[in-house]
């Protein structure tokens, strides 16, 4: 048995991918010291591993200090976060001995701890991969397209934090890519190659490993025999960008009275009584159980967050994907690309234009195929089995 150290930040998107590797970590006989925001304390318990917590008020307000209009502005705000995570998990372990460490891909400071704490760390990728290549490539359009007085406040405030950071923890930056990216010897990439964009272009030290789907340990009840047959459709923006008030009233608009069964879910930001009359043909809840609803629906609109369509299309379900920031665009391109569903924008969206697209995607068998092509490659992938296999495969490398 192993003692294992795991670093985590405080999203949604970063954190339920990994719930399965815990697990399946701890069943396997791993002990997993996991750090991340007190809201997912409860969760990551009923896996059987420790949780630990850091202050996760001041760890977004650190991030989002560093400002959101560009790649190297977030990458100063992970910077910034260093103060935050690193003196806390320090404090934390201090006396305790481990044997690895896995880290998210961008937020906790992953890289810089395990340089600090001398350990082989692992990478955990929740969305999609970048080599540094390409990396490189986006943020060469920031030097070249942003005003060069705005690069030169942006660009001197990284070198600056940099200097800092490594100064006060003994640690090595070498380029932004390292901070954004948090690269390790082994990095797990929890989609396969086949759905990561440019996946030829990644070396053996990635594992794609699929979309790593375990039950939600907080379940609510729902009534599935209101949705059984038929033509079900789910409606849902995520966790982080729900409140949309206009938008659930555009799909009552679209939807209401029509053959369709929907079920909607409309996060804990928005009332119900803020919607007005509900169609009969609706079911409107604050939260449903997301991967069971997806079991019945013909069709699921989203806004495109990497664990969304992972489960969606786990299930063999067709999408229309409506971006609303961060990474969704490219995964909304993706999930067009292999041809499993459409992209609209939220900015000119109509009820028609909406309704036209579900019939579009719900009439047109290709979308239904290329999505359940997507669910046979995710299923033979393997998900979080797979990651602790390849978990044990790098130990195995560091005799541990």
């Amino acid at each position: 048995m192993a003692r294992v150290l795991f670093i985590n930040g405080g999203s949604e998107g970063h954190v339920n991918p990994t719930i399965g590797v815990v697990q399946e970590l701890v069943s396997r006989g791993e002990e997993v010291v996991y750090f991340c925001a007190e809201a997912f304390r409860e969760r990551i318990e009923k896996t059987g591993a420790s949780t630990r917590t850091f202050d996760d008020q001041q760890f977004i307000k650190a991030f989002i200090s560093g400002g959101r209009d560009y790649l190297l502005e977030r990458i100063n705000g992970l910077l910034l976060t260093a103060d935050i995570v690193i003196p806390s998990v320090l404090e934390q372990i201090k006396g305790e001995q481990y044997d690895y460490i896995i880290h998210d891909s961008m937020f906790g400071c992953g890289r810089l701890l395990s340089q600090i704490l001398r350990l082989p760390a692992i990478n955990s990728c929740t969305s999609f991969a970048q080599t540094k290549e390409s990396f490189d490539h986006t943020l060469k359009h920031f030097f070249e397209q942003v005003p060069a007085e705005v690069v030169k406040s942006i660009e001197d405030k990284y070198q600056s934090l940099t200097a800092s950071v490594c100064k006060k923890y003994g640690v090595e930056i070498h380029s932004p890519f390292e901070v954004f990216c948090n690269p390790a010897p082994l990095t797990l990439v929890y989609t396969t190659r086949e759905f990561q964009y440019e996946g030829e272009a990644f070396d053996p030290t990635y594992q794609f490993v699929g979309p790593s789907i375990s039950s939600r340990l907080n379940q609510e009840p729902f009534d599935f025999t209101a949705i059984e047959g038929g033509e079900p459709i789910y409606i849902s923006l995520g966790t982080v960008f729900n409140q949309a008030l206009e938008f659930y009233k555009l799909c009552l608009e679209a939807f209401g009275n029509t053959r369709y069964s929907i079920v909607m879910s409309i996060g804990h930001q928005i009332r119900l009584s803020d919607l007005g009359e509900i169609p009969e043909n609706f079911i409107v809840k604050h939260y449903v159980p997301q991967t069971d609803v997806l079991q019945y629906a013909k069709l699921f609109i989203t806004h495109g967050g990497m664990n969304s369509v992972h489960e969606g299309l786990y299930n063999g379900v067709p999408l229309i994907v409506i971006p609303q920031s961060a990474d969704q665009p490219v995964i909304a391109r993706q999930v067009a690309n292999v041809g499993a569903g459409i992209t609209l924008s939220m900015q000119s969206l109509t009820a028609n234009e909406l309704r036209e697209a579900a019939d579009q995607v719900l009439n047109n068998l290709s979308f239904k195929q290329a999505a359940e092509h997507m669910r046979n490659s995710f299923l033979e992938s393997g998900g979080y089995y797979q990651a602790v296999d390849e978990i044990f495969k790098y130990k195995s490398q560091y005799n541990i």
